[in-house]
């Protein structure tokens, strides 16, 4: 019998695992979609029809509705069982590889991206020895209690009038700030709150921006209409700060949170005791896409599935899954809303080096596996600011504080003692 393969790996055990994965007959629900994956002129393709992938056929005439391709070497760093950064997963490529390339049909892709990553991650399992089956979720540890984080609301007067702020604490001690990523909330850090190393050492608050989890829409606006701005983005955090009568807090956040941090260090004057900006640069072109709103695309997975590859291959897929399904939650434009500032309206390239570290001490680290922002834009960022340190994130992603809290608190406490609190 002759042994069916693609990259070296065995096709019938590929599709085998696929057929036993749990997850993806989830995603196969409904699905009438045959994607293909393409190295050099060697070429698969995957058939899903009535809720099953039907076939993994290497001998058929081309009839993909889309295909993903890359040189054989970059799918050979693929499919390494810890693939190096920018290769965990195919969008990471496609940014950042310049041999990675989506052929047909763009809408097909972004419709069905799930299915195509989840096969490709068992090909990947598949390839290293692995099989597919009940999701790893991490080491048989119970997960810490949410009991002693303490929630409210507060008003702040946003210039459309006032809008109630919801917001979470915990610890005690000097205050400390954390701003959510895009399209997210505060929930984002509550693996962070409830380590004891650092509630124990400083009072952790974090606040779900307006529009976003469980605070007020902005008042009067027309659904779909949100498009954050530097002013609007900053004006909110201080207004929050002065709303909690939070004194000269750390400010610290990721992805546009860290830009964010940027900001406010520029607009400190003697407000802020630094921040610690996480995945931020002065500027971040390449992240806004249209799949993110179009009607022919379910945003609910489609976002998730966006901003899933930016996470460490390493870190444990309980945290990563649990980002994947905040992102799912997320309301009608307000992901892409964010993105309008974080890859956008967001750029201080020629304002950066104003900061004044004197005033307001800045702490930059990136995860290494962070495609968007990678640790050479932070790093290069942070030489532009007279003082600024910046290191990089063995080990994370871009969503660091949320895929892998642990070893996140350990680089947090890293930079607190640099700040001296």
């Amino acid at each position: 019998m002759i042994r069916r393969t693609w990259q070296n790996i065995d096709l019938d055990a590929w599709q085998q695992a696929c057929t036993e994965d749990p997850q993806l007959q989830e995603f196969l629900i409904a699905a009438d979609v045959t994607f293909g994956l393409r190295s050099a002129d060697q070429s698969v393709q995957f058939v899903c029809r009535d809720g099953q992938l039907q076939g993994a056929r290497s001998d058929q005439p081309d009839s993909a509705d889309f295909t993903l391709s890359a040189a054989p070497e970059d799918w050979s760093k693929f499919f390494q069982a810890v693939p190096p950064p920018s290769y965990q997963n195919f969008f990471g490529m496609r940014m950042r590889v310049a041999s990675a390339a989506v052929e047909g049909s763009e809408l097909a892709m972004a419709q069905h991206i799930q299915i195509a990553r989840r096969v490709l991650e068992i090909g990947r399992m598949t390839a290293n020895g692995g099989t597919s089956g009940k999701p790893d979720t991490g080491p048989d540890v119970p997960a810490a209690s949410k009991a002693a984080i303490r929630s409210g609301y507060v008003q702040i007067e946003t210039g459309q009038g006032p809008l109630d702020i919801f917001y979470e604490t915990a610890g005690q001690g000097p205050d400390v700030l954390l701003l959510h990523t895009a399209g997210a909330d505060g929930r984002q850090y509550h693996d962070v709150m409830t380590d004891p190393l650092l509630t124990s050492r400083c009072r952790l608050v974090t606040f779900d921006l307006p529009g976003h989890g469980r605070s007020d829409m902005i008042p009067g606006a027309a659904f779909g209409s949100y498009s954050l701005t530097t002013d609007y983005y900053a004006d909110t955090v201080f207004a929050v700060i002065d709303a909690l009568q939070l004194h000269t807090p750390v400010v610290s956040g990721s992805s546009m949170g860290g830009e964010i941090c940027l900001e406010a260090a520029l607009r400190a004057a003697g407000r802020l005791r630094g921040v610690i900006a996480c995945s931020a640069t002065d500027h971040v072109p390449g992240r806004r896409v249209p799949w993110a709103r179009n009607p022919q695309v379910d945003e609910t997975v489609f976002v998730p599935e966006w901003v899933y590859g930016l996470m460490s291959p390493t870190s444990p897929e309980r945290y990563r899954r649990k980002v994947w399904w905040g992102y799912s939650q997320g309301g009608f434009n307000t992901f892409k809303g964010d993105i309008d500032f974080y890859s956008g309206e967001w750029d201080a390239r020629e304002r950066v080096a104003q900061i004044d570290t004197r005033d307001c001490p800045v702490v930059m680290m990136t995860g290494e596996y962070d495609y968007s922002c990678t640790p050479a834009m932070s790093a290069a960022t942070a030489s532009r600011i007279p003082g600024a340190t910046f290191w990089e994130m063995a080990g994370q992603g871009h969503f660091s504080m949320a895929e892998n809290p642990p070893l996140f608190a350990e680089y947090f406490i890293r930079a607190l003692d640099h700040l001296g609190v």
